[in-house]
């Protein structure tokens, strides 16, 4: 297996892992474990980030062009309602 599908393979692991933290937090009652979930959480965020860092660097991710100012306003003002 090339290095640049492991990288990409395990960047889509940990955006899935972090929509099921997601959920998981915002269900949970008991605040201890709460707090335990939303750690592990950060903890996969920084690791995503210094992964898509190197991915990015490498060339194995690009990201979407940037939004200009009138798409930004049209999201803003469909999600406004």
């Amino acid at each position: 297996m090339q290095e640049k599908t492991m990288v990409n393979d395990i960047l889509s692991a940990e955006k899935s892992d972090l929509t099921f933290y997601a959920n998981m937090i915002s269900e949970c009652q008991n605040q201890q474990l709460r707090s335990a979930v939303q750690q592990i959480r950060n903890n996969c965020e920084n690791s995503q980030y210094e992964l898509f860092k190197i991915a990015q660097s490498k060339g194995y991710y690009k990201p979407a062009e940037q939004a200009d100012n009138q798409q930004i306003q049209q999201v803003k003002s469909q999600l406004q309602g």
